[in-house]
């Protein structure tokens, strides 16, 4: 009987620790420390586009500015294109972005864009002309005690850049 609860003290103790121990990386989040995450639309490829339905793939890049890794545990989008509503959603891709480093990542979009297709599939037909874009949206961020990183970008993507020879 003596051991026994003598082994859930000890067990308890360990426990104790260990979760004390992993939090303490999560420390440099809550204080001033932690920058947020940069997060930037650099192409949109045309899969299939059909009158009714398209697909698209977005490729997102995280830039980390900071001193530790950034676990993303996922991405809530809306991206407007030439200044028609693209795409909204949720993606659940689960990544760790290195210290001062960055990752890039392809979201599959399927759409119904009927009355604004032709703009949209013209513009990225043009490989050397810039495509301005929106993105709005939030990157949740660590894997216990995370937080949603909210964000606005206005840029360009140059559809050309992006294109395998």
């Amino acid at each position: 009987m003596f051991y026994q609860a003598q082994t859930i003290r000890i067990l308890s103790l360990l426990l104790f620790f260990g979760l004390s121990s992993a939090l303490g990386g999560c420390s440099s989040w809550s204080s001033g420390d932690f920058k947020d995450p940069e997060v930037r639309l650099v192409n949109v490829d045309v899969v299939k586009a059909r009158l009714l339905e398209q697909h698209f793939m977005l490729r997102f890049r995280i830039d980390n500015p900071n001193n530790f890794s950034l676990p993303v545990r996922g991405l809530d989008y809306i991206v407007h294109l030439n200044q028609v509503k693209l795409a909204e959603g949720e993606s659940n891709a689960s990544f760790t972005v290195p210290a001062h480093g960055h990752y890039s990542f392809n979201v599959p979009v399927r759409t119904n864009l009927w009355r604004h297709l032709r703009q949209i599939v013209k513009a990225l037909d043009r490989p050397d002309e810039p495509i301005p874009y929106r993105l709005q949206g939030a990157v949740k961020t660590g894997w216990l005690f995370g937080r949603s990183v909210h964000m606005s970008r206005n840029g360009e993507i140059i559809p050309g850049n992006y294109l395998q020879e």
